[in-house]
């Protein structure tokens, strides 16, 4: 374990990276560098999660881990498709912060199927510390590291250190997912995005829009490969099935873009070849799918949160004002409140800060009555 004054600086160094507003790329490098001062490990993993779902929507490697995608869709199938104890699921239902593997399993690792099946033979990683990142809001995301068959195992006091920590991770990476702007530079394929996954969790059919859609999430540099949140879609879907679970499997993702997508899995019937088929839907969000995620981050309160709906329906301030009972200077002054964290001076600044080109495109078309009018 480290110094006192290394985990001092460390647990600072993390809590200023959190409140900096750097992109998520940027904040996980910086963060998991501050941590590596505390907690040594060989390799890391952070993926983000969606709040309401706890489905992982993107992951970035960092260490011994850079650049290799090889396991990536075993390991959803192992997170999304069995009962280990030790997933993120079931961390985030026993209201468990962090854990260490060797500590959880009484130092018989392998008894865990991910790091029997995927961690020790691919990447002859011993032990995996791991935590989730959450708020009242839901879970933004969660952090494996790893070490080596040279290196001790993750002890107690790291793991508390990490758990200390975990908040920060939280602020960051939910402001991070904010934080990035793009625009959208390829114009969207016709049809629907559909991809149909079999029994034996292969590709069998793809629309040209699902393609599309899955090469432009893939195109954010340091992001892993977007099947596996195709892929543990599926595998939460197979869960469904068995009447292991009571929820459709659904995931926001960021294409790399800024455009927010909305994915879902749902088993088909069939027989013969066809049965243990799954579909998974790919569509651009609608802003009322994403107005939770860009509340949270910002921090607005209820109140706020309302107004920024109406805004996003191209209501006017006077609008505003007469569906929330509000007086027109209220309205005004939860606008100014609104911007102020956000960081933007006008309602259309605020789209684009928030929801990107793809609705950024449909502000402007309202005029000045709807989002591209200014706040006063």
């Amino acid at each position: 374990m480290a110094s006192a004054l290394a985990l001092g600086r460390a647990r600072s160094d993390i809590d200023v990276m959190s409140r900096a507003g750097l992109p998520l790329l940027h904040f996980a490098d910086e963060a998991a560098a501050a941590l590596q001062t505390a907690v040594p490990f060989v390799a890391a993993c952070l993926s983000t999660l969606d709040p309401a779902t706890a489905m992982v929507s993107s992951t970035a490697k960092l260490g011994a881990l850079t650049g290799r995608n090889e396991g990536d869709i075993l390991w959803a199938q192992i997170e999304y498709g069995g009962d280990d104890p030790t997933t993120y699921s079931a961390m985030l239902a026993a209201g468990e912060v962090a854990l260490g593997l060797h500590e959880a399993t009484a130092g018989e690792v392998e008894r865990s199927p991910r790091m029997a099946q995927l961690l020790r033979p691919q990447f002859d990683f011993h032990d995996e510390a791991r935590a989730v990142f959450t708020d009242r809001n839901g879970s933004w995301g969660a952090f494996a590291v790893f070490r080596g068959s040279d290196d001790a195992p993750f002890s107690p006091d790291e793991i508390a250190f990490i758990a200390a920590v975990a908040p920060a991770f939280t602020r960051g990476i939910r402001t991070g997912l904010l934080a990035q702007q793009g625009s959208v530079d390829e114009p969207p394929a016709a049809g629907p995005a559909v991809v149909v996954i079999d029994a034996h969790d292969r590709i069998v059919q793809s629309s040209p829009a699902a393609e599309q859609q899955l090469r432009q999430v893939s195109a954010a540099a340091g992001m892993g490969d977007p099947l596996v949140a195709v892929q543990a879609l599926v595998s939460a879907a197979r869960r469904l099935t068995r009447s292991e679970s009571d929820r459709m499997p659904r995931v926001r993702v960021r294409r790399h873009d800024g455009v927010w997508l909305v994915l879902q899995a749902a088993p088909l019937g069939g027989s013969g070849d066809r049965a243990g088929d799954v579909v998974v839907t790919i569509e651009q969000a609608r802003p009322q799918e994403v107005v939770d995620l860009v509340a949270a981050a910002f921090g607005l309160t209820v109140r706020e949160r309302e107004v920024v709906g109406m805004v996003l329906r191209g209501a006017d301030t006077r609008e505003i004002a007469g569906a929330m009972h509000l007086s027109p200077y209220t309205v005004q002054d939860h606008l100014k409140s609104v911007f102020d964290k956000a960081g933007v001076t006008s309602r259309r600044e605020l789209v684009s800060r928030a929801y990107f080109d793809q609705f950024a495109r449909s502000a402007a078309e309202l005029g000045p009555g709807g989002w591209q009018a200014s706040a006063t």
